[in-house]
């Protein structure tokens, strides 16, 4: 969850640091911090976000041409100025950074506690940093070797930077279970979360494996050793990432333009796989592995969050046009709920970050059960990307804001061309049927740029909604999901608590609740039971409810009942999500701005989520 930036080489290091926390802060922005190495060690830490800690350097003059930098999302430990990271071991001379947790952290705090060991804050990363220097006294060891011993003695998931003031052509970083980034300069190396605070001074990088170890030092360069001090070989991988996509390029906050930059990233994402002029589809990934998808007897899903719901559209869209079954799993439970995995299965793996602890816990779980994984992740690199069997990418470009918008679309997106392209192989569609459904498709980025032309009609509706505490969002079919994606986006960013229904169960239940305080949103785009749908509508109504209504265009019948009504274009029903869900989106993001509510750093909440 946290943010981690390094750099070493002939710069000034803090502008560089500074930066990278401001591109990293999406990761986490309860607290943020420096060490500077000078012949000296100057750390600098504050709570809240990057700008806090700018505001409390000031104007001084700093010049050290090496250091590292943190953003924090509070795991031990409130947040504050004491538990903000960097942390200095007790001598003084080691400092480090960390994203993760070190689950058994107590049982070693007690261990240096008794041997005379102090600690200033609450936080798990103090304690390990304490051991390193516990090894490099008792060992006589260098920084690299007693970050490796201490590496031994625990458990649990991280990414660490550690330096020593008396070698500060030195940085020294790992990893297991969360990412890390290594940048490749002309003569100067760079260290970060992901790629975002690297790309502007190189393209060149290395992915850090699990357990690997990384060396950087000023004269020598970079060295990479696994846990058992061999030296490795890494792969050194160019990023096409540009510069103006970390940018907000004119708009107010990064969630709004990447809602209007869905047009162009479903269109990219079907790039290559989606060609309606021969009428087929093609999914690399998939290709590879044809039979094992024609011959699989069951698809799992497994993801969180929002990806989560972009699994459930994916049963929808498999069972129906592949016919095969498709289970949805929460990644948090399939881990610990010891499920029933068979060698023919397929576990579709789905990730922004690719890096979610959870469902990467799931595939370390599943993998041991021989089925096969596929992952679905936008994060080029990601350890979900690389711990797959086979995957594909679904090219939305980064996402900074923390509550997704075009990653879902584009996993939607993808899903959709994999249940053609597997309904194709299976013969379970009609040819006919399959090249309208292409068509279909293929018309959907422009569809969706016609569907944003209704964001004049949402500030108003949001102008009326920001008064109420409470909200329902109702749909059937595939627009059940959308019902749960539209409800998580307005309790993520406007703090407004919000459910998401199927349309038909609002009877056995949320009824009880709904009175003229109580906003129904219903998606309503459905093409089969629409008679039902209307039917939902004016038992809200009956009961005083306010409704909301997002329809196809030429829904006349709604319209007489529903007190606001958001016109769409029409679609082929399985598609249908990837227009209904943009105005639940917008509806979301203009609520929270009227409410004054940080749309893009909501609280308590972090982009990727790298720890259980």
């Amino acid at each position: 969850m946290c943010g981690i930036v390094g750099y070493i080489g002939p710069r000034p290091a803090y502008p560089i640091l500074i930066q990278g926390l401001k591109q990293l802060e999406y990761r986490g922005y309860d607290s943020a911090g420096i060490a500077l190495l000078d012949g000296s060690m100057q750390v600098f830490k504050k709570k809240g976000k990057v700008s806090e800690l700018e505001n409390f350097i000031g104007q001084q003059t700093l010049t050290a041409t090496a250091g590292m930098g943190h953003t924090r999302w509070a795991t031990h430990g409130e947040p504050n100025d004491v538990n903000a990271h960097p942390h200095v071991s007790n001598n003084g001379h080691l400092s480090m950074i960390h994203n993760g947790i070190f689950e058994n952290y107590a049982v070693l705090k007690e261990a240096l506690t008794r041997n005379g060991y102090a600690f200033t804050s609450e936080t798990d990363t103090e304690v390990f940093l304490n051991l390193i220097e516990a090894y490099q006294i008792r060992e006589n060891l260098d920084l690299a070797d007693a970050t490796t011993m201490a590496l031994s003695q625990v458990v649990g998931a991280y990414a660490i930077v550690v330096a020593d003031d008396r070698n500060p052509d030195v940085l020294v970083a790992a990893r297991k279970s969360s990412p890390l980034v290594v940048g490749m300069g002309d003569g100067e190396y760079f260290i970060g979360s992901d790629a975002t605070p690297i790309v502007r001074y190189t393209n060149k990088v290395i992915y850090l494996k699990d357990n690997e170890i990384a060396i950087l030092d000023r004269h020598k360069g970079v060295t990479i050793k696994d846990s058992k001090n061999v030296i490795q070989k890494p792969r050194i991988e160019e990023i096409s990432l540009r510069i103006e996509e970390l940018e907000k390029g004119g708009y107010e906050h990064f969630m709004l333009k990447e809602i209007h930059q869905q047009p162009q990233t479903v269109s990219d994402c079907m790039r290559g796989r989606l060609k309606e002029h021969e009428g087929l589809v093609r999914v690399g990934g998939m290709e590879e592995y044809a039979g094992h998808f024609e011959n699989a007897q069951r698809i799992i899903i497994a993801g969180c969050g929002t990806s989560w719901h972009a699994g459930l559209i994916g049963e929808y869209l498999f069972e129906d046009l592949a016919r095969i079954p498709v289970e949805v799993e929460y990644a948090s439970e399939l881990r610990y709920r010891n499920p029933v995995i068979r060698e023919g299965d397929i576990v579709m793996a789905i990730s922004q970050s690719g890096e979610t602890a959870d469902t990467l816990a799931a595939l370390e779980h599943v993998k041991s059960k021989g089925a096969m994984i596929y992952g679905v992740v936008n994060a080029v690199g990601s350890s979900i990307a690389r711990l797959t069997d086979a995957g594909s990418y679904i090219h939305s470009g980064p996402e900074i804001g923390v509550a997704s918008t075009k990653a879902f679309t584009g996993q939607v997106t993808l899903l959709s061309m994999a249940a053609l392209w597997l309904g194709h192989r299976r013969g379970t569609l009609p040819i006919s049927r399959y090249r309208t459904l292409i068509s279909a498709l293929a018309r959907i980025p422009e569809q969706i740029a016609e569907t944003l032309k209704v964001e004049d009609q949402i500030k108003y509706i949001a102008s009326e909604m920001t008064e109420y505490n409470n909200s329902l969002y109702l749909g059937r079919g595939y627009n059940f999901p959308v019902a749960l994606e539209g409800a998580l986006k307005l309790k993520e960013i406007s703090y407004i608590h919000a459910e998401g229904y199927p349309a038909a169960e609002m009877k056995h239940g949320p009824i009880a609740l709904i009175d003229e305080h109580m906003p129904v949103v219903v998606v309503a785009t459905n093409q089969s039971a629409y008679d039902k749908i209307l039917s939902n509508i004016q038992e809200v109504k009956a009961r005083k409810g306010t409704v909301i209504a997002i329809v196809s265009n030429g829904a006349k019948e709604i319209r007489k009942f529903a007190d606001h009504v958001i016109e769409i274009p029409e679609t082929e029903e399985p598609f249908s999500p990837l227009l209904s869900v943009i105005p639940t989106q917008l509806l979301s993001y203009h609520i929270a701005c009227l409410r004054g509510c940080n749309v893009d750093q909501p609280r308590n909440l972090a982009k990727s989520v790298t720890v259980e």
